[in-house]
């Protein structure tokens, strides 16, 4: 995932692209088409080999295709890595919304939602459980963390529904050597993480402000990283969760944190 900015149609390119677009997304199997979350409740679509490297800052914002289906903004995206062109989309307005690419849209450039979830409140995202290409996850403002299965008979509600935490779940993030582990960032300055199996196994207490970014090493299945408002990114070795430390080691941090980066001016890492 890459964080950028952007803009709405008829407002200036370029150099409001840095400024106003909360987040943009690729998809791994095809790099070149970036889906991106605005300040409106619309999911704009880009093939970035389509667009100039350096557009007319005078000029508007076109995508390439609109996702509609929300009627707030919102923060998560996530596409499948196991299903091309299948993109989910978490809102304020208390949906998850599914889009499949390969629809010819019925109406220009303008794309529906395939398919509408709801059960949260202010979902806040949304991510794919990686070897399973019909199953997602989903955290809200309403400390919930739920399991959703995408298909036609099944999607209507949630499959598992867990009262994660007590304060609003910023993120989530499914490890990507097993399909029962995923890690939750919290608005209460802590890390969790669970085993859809037996629920939560481990919290973590490193960070002094709200998560809003977790993510597994895509080459390690016990290394991970969370960031947030206190400016830091740690990055986190399960397997050395519970070993011995000194006094002096305790004194930096817990057994498993293995590496903390500091130096940003921004509170949003």
């Amino acid at each position: 995932m890459s964080k950028t900015t952007g803009v709405q149609r008829g407002e200036p390119a370029c150099s409001s692209l840095m400024m106003m677009l909360s987040l943009m997304y690729h998809t791994t199997m095809n790099p070149c088409i970036i889906a991106t979350k605005t300040p409106s409740s619309d999911v704009p679509v880009f093939d970035y080999t389509k667009h100039p490297s350096k557009p007319d800052p005078s000029g508007g914002c076109n995508p390439d295709l609109r996702l509609h289906g929300h009627e707030k903004e919102g923060y998560g995206l996530s596409w499948n890595p196991n299903l091309s062109g299948h993109l989910l989309g978490a809102s304020d307005d208390h949906t998850i919304c599914l889009w499949d690419m390969g629809v010819v849209p019925k109406e220009g450039k303008v794309l529906g939602a395939k398919t509408v979830f709801t059960g949260h409140m202010a979902v806040v995202d949304v991510s794919w459980r990686l070897l399973c290409k019909s199953h997602f996850g989903s955290v809200a403002d309403d400390q919930k963390l739920m399991i959703w299965d995408t298909c036609p008979n099944k999607a209507s509600k949630p499959s598992h529904s867990v009262d994660a935490h007590t304060a609003e779940v910023n993120c989530l993030s499914f490890n990507p050597y097993s399909e029962f582990i995923v890690v939750t960032g919290l608005a209460e300055k802590t890390d969790a993480r669970w085993d859809l199996r037996n629920l939560k196994l481990h919290s973590f207490e490193s960070h002094k402000d709200e998560i809003f970014q977790v993510q597994w090493s895509p080459r390690n299945e016990t290394i991970l990283a969370f960031s947030g408002t206190d400016r830091r990114l740690n990055v986190c070795d399960l397997s050395k969760i519970g070993e011995e430390q000194s006094p002096e080691d305790a004194e930096d941090g817990p057994p498993e944190l293995l590496f903390i980066h500091g130096g940003h001016t921004c509170q949003d890492i």
